[in-house]
């Protein structure tokens, strides 16, 4: 894989050699997760690094608690929201698209890590989160952008969506005002290339890593915080 990665990085015009790359069949098809961490996970993980001063108070994450029982402060109350009831994992059985047995008005922070792209609709995702937020809440989102299918969701709920940091944006001001959405990106086109073909994150060094190019976006994480004050009639005609 050494050589792969050398070319990539090292290629010239009309000199680049396919090599390991012109195959029909990638290095790994369950995202380098059996090479050791997959890229997505290594920039999840980067994004709630630098968020993690806003997991405190009552936090909710979907699915399981990984990332709230990483990075949370001590002392914070962890729910898991899953609608399935042989998740062993929830303390809400809830429908995100629904608001079905979603508290309203409860939780410091949300976690959707890599939740909004499974669903047919995420705009109805996240104003029902929207809802579950306390005043001055906030929800920490991860969506892919360049990736491959994840196959385990397309064959249970489905895997529909991708989606670039101004689309992300276009969906979260749908529910908070424009000054309450932050977004970001991580990736490069040598992480995207050897993310699509299955390499691990252990397989590239942190500058290769964490270098940005905003043209290739791997993975795009926004943060969402609801108003601590309801919006005035002005605003509400400005946010609509």
């Amino acid at each position: 894989m050494k050589a792969l990665l050398d070319r990539l990085l090292g290629r010239r015009s009309g000199t680049f050699d396919m090599g390991d790359l012109r195959s029909l069949q990638p290095v790994s098809d369950s995202f380098g997760q059996d090479r050791g961490t997959p890229i997505r996970r290594y920039y999840i993980q980067r994004f709630f690094e630098q968020q993690r001063n806003r997991l405190k108070g009552h936090v909710l994450e979907v699915g399981d608690a990984r990332y709230a029982t990483m990075f949370a402060e001590r002392g914070a109350k962890i729910d898991v929201l899953d609608p399935d009831p042989a998740c062993p994992a929830a303390t809400i059985r809830g429908n995100l698209l629904t608001g079905e047995g979603v508290p309203r008005g409860c939780f410091d922070a949300i976690i959707l890590t890599q939740v909004l792209h499974v669903l047919p609709d995420m705009q109805a995702a996240i104003s029902v989160a929207e809802a579950a937020l306390k005043p001055g809440g906030c929800i920490l989102a991860t969506l892919p952008c360049i990736t491959q299918v994840s196959r385990f969701d397309m064959d249970r709920w489905g895997d529909y969506w991708r989606v670039t940091d101004r689309g992300a944006r276009a969906l979260f001001e749908s529910s908070f005002p424009v000054s309450a959405v932050e977004t970001s990106v991580y990736g490069n086109v040598l992480s995207a290339i050897t993310s699509l073909t299955g390499l691990a994150a252990e397989e590239l060094s942190s500058k290769e890593l964490d270098f940005c190019d905003p043209d290739y976006q791997v993975l795009v994480c926004v943060v969402a915080t609801k108003p601590t004050v309801p919006l005035t009639s002005t605003e509400l005609l400005n946010h609509a």
